[in-house]
């Protein structure tokens, strides 16, 4: 092999090399920590109502799909023992991924190993029964999803207040921990 072509294969090498960090990236691999986060939310909707207990789970439910570690759902703000509330509240405290070289894994734990996998929170394709919780969703959309990692969110409402309406959806790829244990930083 001439000398001009074997420098050429190295440095095709090399940039390839250097390329695998931003193609693992890419493909869904990267290391992230869990970082804290808390958060108060008041439900304020006119289509489906809930009692503080059921808003408590509906959270809860959601914010596990997400993958919310060290989950804690509190309901506050109700004024009645049983049944729904005008303006059910809850105040949240989790756990979740940010990837290792973000501003917010500075005093976090561990580094584990991650990838991106969608969730969805609200198929299109949810029974009426489901679409009624339209306004939930876009206030979860717009208050809690943004305390997670995410990317390629997909977000579509037919929501018409006092209106059961089908076409709610909501999905997004998530930063989830591989089943891979966690490495000393």
């Amino acid at each position: 092999m001439p000398i001009k072509a074997f420098y050429q294969v190295v440095v095709a090498a090399a940039a390839l090399l250097g390329a695998l960090p931003a193609m693992a990236a890419s493909q869904g691999v990267g290391e992230a920590v869990w970082a804290s986060r808390q958060l108060s939310f008041v439900y304020q909707g006119f289509t489906a109502h809930y009692s503080c207990d059921g808003l408590r789970d509906k959270i809860q439910e959601m914010l596990s799909k997400l993958g919310a570690r060290d989950l804690k759902v509190r309901t506050y703000g109700c004024t009645r023992s049983v049944g729904v509330e005008p303006f059910p509240g809850v105040r949240v405290t989790m756990q979740v991924l940010v990837p290792a070289s973000s501003q917010h894994a500075e005093k976090a734990g561990p580094v584990i190993p991650a990838h991106w996998q969608d969730v969805v929170l609200m198929p299109g394709n949810a029974g009426l029964n489901e679409q009624g919780n339209c306004e939930l969703i876009e206030q979860f959309k717009e208050t809690f999803l943004p305390l997670f990692t995410t990317r390629h969110i997909s977000y579509q409402s037919n929501c018409i207040p006092h209106q059961l309406t089908l076409g709610t959806h909501l999905s997004a790829e998530v930063l989830m921990p591989d089943s891979a244990p966690a490495r000393a930083r």
